[in-house]
Parts: C-alpha cells; structure tokens; sequence
C-alpha cells in the first residue's frame, strides 16, 4: 500500500515538471515569435519569348477504335511528312497528348454508343526569329486534315529557369531590404534569417492566335504570327522571417 503511494507521488512530481516545461518552452517560443519580422518580398522582370509554339489537334471517328487510330495516324503522319519536307526539324514536332474513347449521341432521350474517337494533339515549335515559318506549319497541318487550335509565344524551359533564378533572388533581395527598413523603424538591429517559405514564380505563354469554337481562320493565323511580342513582365515572391 505504501508503495502505491510512493508510486502515485512520483507520477504526480513527474507530471508536474513536464507540465512546468511545456509551459516554459510555450513561453520561451512566444517571447521568440515576438521578436521577429515576416516579410514578402516581391520581383518582377521583363522579358521576351524565344519560341513559338503552334498547337495542333487531330481528331478522327470510326466504328472501331483500332479504325479511329488508324484514321487518326494516316493525318498525322501526312502532317509531319509534309513539315519534314519542308525542312522542320523531327524533333520540334512533338505529341503532347493522345486519347481513343468510346463516343456516345443521344436518340429519344438515351444516351446509345456511336462507334469510337482518336484525338492526337500535336504542337510544332520553333524559334521566335524563325517565326515567318510559321505559315508552313499551319499549311501543312490544316492540309493534311489537322485542326488549328492555338499559337503562342512561349519561354524554352533554359529561359524559365533561368529567369526564374533571377526574380527569386531579386524578391529575396526586395524581403531583406523590407526587414531592414522595418527593424531599423522599429529601433531595433536586423538579425538572423528564422525561415524562408517556398518562392513563387508567375510566367504564362502568350496567346497570339486561337481558333473560335473549333472554327480557324487561316489568314488570321497567319497574320497573327508577324506580330512581335513586346517584353512581359513574369512574377517571384518569397516570404522571409527574421530575428530582431
């Protein structure tokens, strides 16, 4: 009996230092937490495409959906012949999605199979200075049977990465300044660096030309492409916290 006793005062004594450190470190981590500074550091850049990408979509029905592939292969490597001899590089056509599904159409009010669709979407993609090719690409898909879907100005992934370097550390640099600037209000030395979030980086291609509701307009397209794009601006932020 005594013994349970003991046991139970060292269970309570044990208990009562963990709570007295929890309590503590809550304590030490909210006098931390006071005295530090959060900011977001914010960049932008300007700057100018390198590539032109010109997207393609080929879409083929049949009763079967080895049909409708096959349908779908005839258009595609006509296409691709056809940009070949026009001296396109092979390796600036490339598939960026293909898809063979059962297709359905409505009779009285039920939904009844009606044979099978191939889609085989296809993007061509050159250099901003070739941009007066541009033409034979859309020549050569729409002749073999492709539909037109979009054009844009784009960044290769070399330039992405890149300028998404720079705007990184621009916005880290602009996160640092902001501390500074605010310590020093604040009567107080900017310390160490606590933490850095993940950084964000905004960059969208530029949609220069794109079909209406599946309808294209070739002269349009084409004129579209002797437009030059002028600088754009892309984004980074990078949320910092430092001691003070």
């Amino acid at each position: 009996m005594k013994l349970d006793k003991s046991i139970t005062i060292t269970l309570i004594i044990v208990l009562g230092v963990i709570i007295l450190a929890l309590i503590g470190f809550m304590f030490v981590n909210s006098l931390s937490s006071a005295n530090t500074i959060t900011t977001t550091g914010e960049a932008s850049i300007k700057v100018m495409p390198d590539l032109v990408g010109v997207y393609f979509n080929v879409e083929t029905k049949a009763a079967t959906g080895q049909e409708a592939k096959d349908k779908n292969a005839e258009i595609v490597d006509k296409m691709i012949s056809s940009l070949l001899e026009k001296e396109f590089l092979r390796e600036a056509i490339q598939t960026y999605g293909f898809n063979i599904y059962q297709d359905y159409k409505w009779v009285n009010n039920n939904m009844i199979e009606d044979g099978f669709k191939a889609s085989h979407s296809l993007k061509v993609e050159l250099s901003t200075e070739d941009s007066n090719k541009i033409g034979g690409v859309i020549d050569a898909g729409v002749d073999a049977g492709a539909n037109l879907n979009y054009i844009n100005f784009e960044l290769s992934q070399e330039k992405q990465n890149e300028y998404k370097a720079k705007a990184i550390k621009l916005a880290a640099e602009d996160a640092r300044i902001k501390a500074e600037s605010m310590a020093e209000g604040l009567g107080r030395k900017l310390g160490r660096l606590v933490s850095v979030s993940d950084a964000s980086f905004g960059y969208q291609p530029w949609l220069t030309y794109s079909s209406r509701e599946g309808i294209v307009n070739i002269e349009e397209a084409k004129a579209s492409t002797s437009i030059q794009p002028g600088e754009q601006e892309i984004y980074s932020s990078v949320t910092a916290v430092f001691k003070i």
